[in-house]
């Protein structure tokens, strides 16, 4: 088979890493790959977002399967225009990917439709949207609608941070045109549990939740960023309670945007909040999670590839079961210094070489590039150490070895990824 991935961060190394496992003697491209990517694929010099160049490259080199990592060029009609050429590709249509390309689509579906949710109300009006600030008070969530990089939503435990945060997003542009609208919704309290569905449109198939640390401090304290850690599996998600997210949340969800004429096949993500009320909706995305990615994959035993060609193809899932392994896993983001805000670029980077001795630890590059001296960095979130092992204690310490075995130059790193559930079991941090 000929494949192509979509996308160039950690999320698309992941993802041609398992699918290599899958299928190794596959001939895999991806666009304008990262430092990391050139293991599992071949390059191909055309960028992510030029969805015409890929479609036009696809046509012409027969491949057989292109898998769209990012949301961006989801958003842009990417599956839409291979459709148009006759070339299976595996992600959402244009008009589906409005569940993650606009929040305040996504709301109002949801409160159409009965799927539990934060309440809120979406504004395009700056001074609007500060009269219910003020009028609504305490704490709550103001977001940016559009596609924001996972950093649109801003947790404000006052009218104070509230109004700040309107400010920056609608006045200032902090996150360009994705704030032209705003969703303000009230503050949740819970645990959130990240939920990957794979759906044909019309059946859907859970894979393994996880949970990600979005804040870029200890203790989940700061700014929000992209992600700095993730691991899997997460004692939270009984049976029970991932038959209700798939009964009352990822179903009728699939209904509702098929009776809205966007049947959604691809990857459905849903950020999950558990509530004392039960599983409530935080957020969409249309596309596998980064860097949830990075500890669900490889901890599933039976292949993506498989589902991944039928639902590009049309056909059902009905009855698809997938097989995990029994360990844990944990991966560390290692990120740039000044991370989320501004970093320089073009950094050495140390990898020690006996890293591969262990099958079970793995580098997902993400913000980096090859160039004439080496590895460098070239992005925010730089690299991130998945390590697998019989307990999330285990994987923990190896994934935290791994980090600090790598060197750049301000390298900034979280050590307590999975800290809410080792205090569940009462064990001691590594």
């Amino acid at each position: 088979m000929r494949i192509l991935i979509v996308g160039n961060g950690g999320r698309e190394h992941a993802l041609a890493w398992k699918i290599r496992k899958d299928s190794p003697t596959s001939e895999i491209f991806s666009t304008r790959p990262n430092g990391g990517m050139a293991i599992e694929s071949k390059p191909l010099d055309i960028s992510p977002g030029d969805i015409t160049s890929i479609a036009e490259w696809s046509s012409s080199h027969e491949v057989d399967l292109v898998i769209v990592g990012p949301e961006g060029p989801l958003a842009s009609g990417m599956v839409d225009l291979l459709s148009t050429k006759g070339i299976p590709a595996f992600g959402p249509s244009m008009a589906a990917t409005r569940i993650e390309s606009s929040k305040s689509y996504a709301k109002h579906l949801m409160v159409r439709s009965g799927i539990p949710t934060a309440e809120f109300k979406s504004f395009t009006n700056y001074v609007d949207a500060l009269s219910y600030i003020r009028k609504r008070g305490g704490a709550m969530v103001v977001k940016a609608s559009g596609l924001a990089g996972g950093k649109g939503a801003i947790v404000c435990q006052d009218v104070e941070e509230a109004a700040q945060a309107l400010s920056d997003i609608m006045t200032e542009s902090t996150f360009g045109r994705a704030g032209k609208e705003v969703v303000i919704e009230e503050f949740m309290e819970g645990e959130e549990l990240s939920v990957f569905a794979l759906s044909d449109g019309t059946n859907s198939c859970l894979m393994l939740p996880s949970q990600d640390h979005k804040r870029i401090g200890v203790g989940d304290t700061g700014p929000n960023t992209g992600g700095m850690g993730a691991y899997a599996p997460i004692s939270i998600a009984t049976d029970a309670l991932l038959e209700q997210v798939q009964d009352q949340i990822i179903q009728p969800t699939l209904w509702a945007l098929t009776k809205d004429d966007s049947k959604f096949r691809g990857l459905l993500y849903a950020g999950i909040m558990i509530t004392d009320s039960g599983p409530k909706v935080v957020e969409f995305n249309c596309r596998f999670g980064d860097p949830e990615t990075q500890v669900v994959l490889p901890l599933l035993d039976s292949s993506l590839l498989d589902p991944m060609i039928e639902i590009a193809n049309g056909a059902s899932i009905s009855g698809l079961k997938l097989d995990w392994s029994e360990k844990a896993a944990v991966t560390t983001v290692l990120a740039s210094a000044g991370y989320p805000g501004d970093y320089a670029k073009g950094l050495p980077i140390q990898i020690p070489e006996n890293f591969t001795d262990d099958s079970e630890a793995l580098i997902f590059h993400a913000g980096t590039s090859m160039s004439s001296s080496g590895l460098v960095t070239s992005g925010g979130r730089v690299l991130a150490t998945t390590a697998i092992a019989d307990t999330l204690s285990a994987a923990s310490l190896k994934s935290l070895e791994l980090s600090k075995s790598i060197q750049f130059q301000g390298k900034q790193f979280r050590e307590d990824i999975g800290w809410r559930e080792l205090s569940r079991s009462n064990t001691a941090f590594p």
